[in-house]
């Protein structure tokens, strides 16, 4: 079986809606990197991490194409983007990297006692975003 790569054209806005559009090939990574301050420059300076809105390519290409034309639109013109998908300006990555705990039904323990188990959420798709998500030249 081999692997597709997919990249992603993404937009982080900050709290006072500065925008900042990038692409990555690793949208759950880049993402936790601009959330640390793992990144210097522009989004860091002026913490832009909330996640807004986001393209999946099949073609590098194309992605950077994409990015390219986001970026030269005028800022009214990518807040209409952002709110045409997401007009709540919900953080798509909330929770992710974050430490969430799962316990073992009391029906499926062969004893009384409880078990945590950590697990650290790596996925930049939940099942519900799957839907919402489009993904572009398939």
């Amino acid at each position: 079986m081999k692997f597709e790569r997919r990249y992603y054209v993404y937009v982080l806005a900050s709290r006072s809606l500065n925008l900042y559009t990038g692409i990555t090939d690793n949208i759950c990574r880049r993402i936790l990197e601009h959330k640390s301050g793992a990144i210097q420059g522009f989004t860091k300076r002026y913490n832009i991490n909330g996640l807004v809105y986001y393209e999946v390519f099949k073609y590098v290409n194309n992605a950077i194409a994409r990015e390219k034309q986001i970026k030269a639109w005028t800022r009214a013109k990518r807040i209409a983007l952002i709110k045409g998908q997401n007009p709540a300006w919900q953080d798509l990555a909330e929770g992710w990297g974050e430490r969430s705990e799962l316990q073992i039904p009391r029906c499926a323990r062969d004893d009384n006692k409880s078990f945590d188990i950590e697990v650290i959420s790596i996925s930049p798709l939940s099942a519900n975003d799957r839907t919402k998500s489009r993904t572009k030249d398939s």
